[in-house]
């Protein structure tokens, strides 16, 4: 248990009292320098930021090298490794059962691309309320480097050879497929990263975060998109993000038109500002042109990509109460039988 800071006592406690390495995990078993490892540290400093409790975050994933990450941070939540593909299928019927739980999910390209592509798919339509990071490498960085369905075409790989299928763009699909916040990133820019899963685990309803993570053992080499070095040269970020948690002061620091404030549900605050170029995040269309403008201009675009809170959740579309189904009485869950007939009776 957390101790209480003292008169004098130095050490940063956030509002529930405890501080940051309260939100640790395992020690990683990834590769030195892998970019997974940078997300780990980012999602530690956003849940303390917030003051998240960690007994109330279930942490989901399925199977990669993107999947053993959540043993590697919040060691004191709960968690469930999922089949490759099947993690959605899992945190949709945790949520449904204890809607008090918020779920932070950690995927893959692979995980979430390929075999659990319609997983994800329906996982987006439906809104279940999540956080659902991609950490996304183009490869299959756990059984040796074969090529995952978001690769470059013309990428060449040692083991691999010559990649001549297209990708998918995952932020692409989540906008199509109805998802309310879509972001992008890359491991290598902290702060961006930072501010957006702030705002991802604030957000009511399904919240993608794409980012960027580089391969450092099978694809980090230059030419890739999904390296390091070309990430950081090619990083253009659409926006400077800022987090505001409701209990924050708001202050204009700005010149008129150039700052974008997106309020959120029950109160926060996305703070956008513009940089090179004039963007809606409100927009559907927006989004996807500007999308579909990065792929053929080969521009790595950072930042949110698409916001809006307008769907219902899952749990919400069902009715349910708010008392989650897991803390109900057998009494309460079983339906009477005179209920039983009238159910019986809309099927005659």
């Amino acid at each position: 248990m957390a101790t209480a800071a003292k008169p004098g006592d130095n050490r940063k406690i956030n509002l529930i009292g405890l501080e940051r390495t309260d939100y640790k995990g395992n020690v990683s078993t990834l590769c030195a320098g892998c970019g997974h490892d940078s997300i780990s540290a980012q999602i530690m400093t956003a849940a303390f930021d917030l003051s998240l409790k960690p007994h109330t975050i279930i942490k989901m994933s399925g199977i990669g090298c993107s999947s053993k990450s959540p043993a590697y941070f919040l060691s004191r939540s709960h968690g469930f490794n999922a089949l490759h593909g099947r993690m959605p299928s899992v945190v949709t019927g945790a949520t449904l059962a204890n809607r008090s739980l918020e779920a932070i999910a950690v995927s893959g390209d692979g995980d979430t691309g390929s075999i659990g592509f319609s997983q994800y798919k329906h996982l987006l339509r439906r809104n279940v309320p999540m956080v659902y990071i991609i950490e996304n490498n183009g490869v299959y960085g756990l059984t040796k480097g074969q090529f995952s369905a978001t690769a470059d075409q013309g990428q060449k790989l040692k083991y691999a050879g010559l990649n001549e299928l297209p990708p998918i763009d995952l932020c692409a699909e989540a906008i199509l497929s109805g998802c309310g916040f879509v972001a992008r990133s890359f491991s290598g820019d902290a702060k961006q990263v930072r501010e957006l899963l702030k705002a991802a685990m604030s957000y009511h309803g399904t919240a993608v975060v794409d980012i960027i993570s580089p391969c450092v053992t099978f694809n980090n080499h230059d030419e890739s998109t999904k390296s390091y070095a070309y990430g950081k040269a090619h990083e253009e970020p659409i926006h400077d993000i800022t987090f505001i948690k409701q209990y924050e002061e708001i202050t204009v620091d700005y010149e008129p038109g150039t700052v974008q404030v997106v309020k959120m549900h029950d109160g926060p605050t996305i703070r956008l500002k513009k940089l090179d170029r004039d963007y809606d995040p409100t927009s559907k269309m927006a989004a996807l042109q500007l999308l579909e403008g990065a792929h053929e201009k080969q521009e790595f675009v950072t930042g949110l990509l698409y916001i809006n809170e307008g769907r219902p959740t899952l749990p919400e579309l069902q009715h349910l109460p708010s008392t989650p189904l897991a803390k109900l009485s057998p009494d309460q869950l079983r339906p009477g039988e005179d209920k039983l007939r009238e159910i019986m009776a809309t099927f005659m």
